[in-house]
């Protein structure tokens, strides 16, 4: 049986610029790569890799991206009292009833980028 390593998204991106400066100013990504002939870029924090592209690809039967990505975070207070000045706020900072510790906010293109962390968890990251 195959086994699944990692996942990448990449991201269709409006303005390549203001995406890395999003992503590497507002989150802490470090830029990994770019390359502005092929339109594209890759980007990366801790065990987290994102790709983006620029490229204007055929959207087949037209559907876009309708989702958000999920990034599973120690420390979510800390990084939600870090970011609820610096982003749009999807959603403030809660503790839900499937015991998922979590916020959201939009990036610069508009994606929802949800941040959680496991509600016992929280105060045991050392």
């Amino acid at each position: 049986m195959t086994t699944f390593t990692a996942l990448r998204p990449i991201l269709w991106v409006e303005n390549m610029d203001e995406t890395i400066g999003f992503y590497t100013q507002i989150l802490g990504f470090t830029l990994m790569g770019r390359n502005d002939d092929w339109q594209w870029a890759s980007i990366r924090k801790d065990d987290v890799q994102i790709m983006l592209s620029e490229n204007d690809y055929e959207k087949p039967n037209g559907i876009n991206f309708t989702g958000s990505l999920y990034f599973n975070v120690d420390k979510v207070d800390d990084l939600w009292e870090d970011l609820k000045a610096k982003a749009k706020i999807c959603y403030e900072i809660e503790t839900f009833e499937w015991e998922m510790r979590e916020f959201a906010i939009y990036d610069n293109n508009g994606y929802i980028l949800q941040f959680g962390q496991p509600a016992d968890n929280i105060g045991n990251t050392e």
